[in-house]
């Protein structure tokens, strides 16, 4: 049952990029692990193999491609075990506001550094009393003269040590209504006022470098501002859609990696001088783990499709991303339980699966929040 078209351009592309995965990424992880962090150096090489921002159109020296390509870097990374070089984020997350919202001055300034891995950006909305409610957060910019000046903070701000720059969403206090108030604006690293904070030490996700950013009377010039002035909420709102598809094919792609390690563990390995794979109870189990994950594919595969043909599946991909999300942690506890003692050893690569699923029910949105869409769409 094919659902999306790869055309040999799209298949060789893949090709090139396990191969830069197999000599730039796999012999690094455990390093970046354990300093948690990734080196902007393999950010650059990644950049100049041509597999950051596929989307970026070629006058700004990207690859103009279809969202296709952005699939297969996601379901390619996604089979590294590890979860802290997060290219999606950069490339189909954080400059797709830069291609849609921003000036020609800004994607001739920026884009090009954002394809070749110079410029690692970040988006800033997630505050210590303001998450998934953005209607609530209270960074300030207010409008002086030429300039804007920014006071406030953000937190759990992923690529926050590595980012040369932020878009960032704050508030005209002077506007009373929540969702007229928020305008995104472009702050890059080295603005005088704009300061990280120290990394988060996290549960999981060890080398995705996370902290905290502070604005302090930063002032950055009118220009940056992304769009027009009180429409940041819509926009956010509006490239919601694919964020969360993003992350339906991230955790479906970690799903089938999980699941097709712990397959050949069973067909590998023995208990009392029998192949796990030949217990009833363990072949039950994995059938069906593959039942759900095969028919979560066809799904998203589908919301792909609808995607690129500009189809409006709001709800759709938020339910999408609460199944997936829910499916990878319940199937990585799973295969935890079926693989034993050996699963919680750090050399299993189980372990850091596990760790780093977690958090997937909570980013984009927490999965209350889908539901939410979901009900309103039911008109509930």
């Amino acid at each position: 049952m094919e659902v999306l078209k790869y055309t040999d351009k799209h298949e060789a592309f893949r090709r090139r990029l396990q191969d830069f995965i197999s000599r730039q990424i796999l012999p690094k992880i455990d390093k970046w692990e354990s300093e948690h962090l990734v080196p902007a150096d393999v950010w650059r090489a990644m950049g100049q193999e041509g597999f950051l921002c596929t989307s970026v159109a070629k006058i700004y020296g990207g690859l103009e491609g279809d969202f296709l390509y952005s699939v297969i870097c996601i379901e390619e990374m996604a089979k590294t075990n590890q979860s802290g070089f997060l290219t999606l984020l950069h490339s189909d997350i954080v400059v797709p506001y830069i291609e849609s919202y921003g000036s020609e001055e800004h994607k001739k300034k920026y884009l090009p550094g954002c394809v070749t891995g110079n410029i690692i950006t970040a988006v800033a909305m997630t505050e210590p009393g303001a998450g998934s409610d953005l209607a609530a957060m209270t960074t300030s910019a207010i409008e002086e003269g030429n300039t804007i000046v920014i006071n406030g903070s953000k937190t759990f701000i992923s690529n926050g040590i590595n980012c040369g720059l932020v878009v960032l969403a704050a508030r005209d206090p002077a506007v009373e209504n929540p969702h007229n108030a928020i305008s995104l604006y472009l702050v890059e690293d080295g603005t005088p006022g704009f300061d990280k904070g120290k990394r988060l030490e996290k549960m999981g996700m060890h080398s995705q470098d996370t902290a905290e950013l502070f604005f302090t009377n930063c002032r950055i010039p009118k220009e940056n501002r992304l769009g027009a002035a009180g429409r940041g909420f819509f926009m956010l709102m509006k490239k919601l859609q694919q964020e969360r598809l993003t992350c339906a094919v991230w955790a479906l792609a970690r799903t089938e990696y999980i699941l097709d390690w712990t397959l050949d563990y069973c067909r590998r390995h023995s208990v009392s001088g029998q192949r796990l794979s030949r217990s009833q109870a363990v072949q039950f189990a994995l059938a069906e783990m593959a039942t759900e994950v095969r028919m979560s594919r066809s799904f998203v595969e589908r919301l792909v499709a609808d995607h690129m043909e500009k189809k409006d599946v709001v709800m759709e991909t938020s339910m999408a991303k609460y199944q997936t999300s829910e499916m990878v942690n319940r199937i990585a506890n799973r295969c935890i339980d079926m693989v034993g003692t050996y699963a919680v050893d750090e050399t299993c690569p189980l372990a850091r699966e596990w760790r780093d699923a977690r958090v997937m029910t909570i980013f984009a949105g927490t999965n209350e929040i889908m539901k939410g869409i979901i009900a309103k769409s039911l008109n509930l």
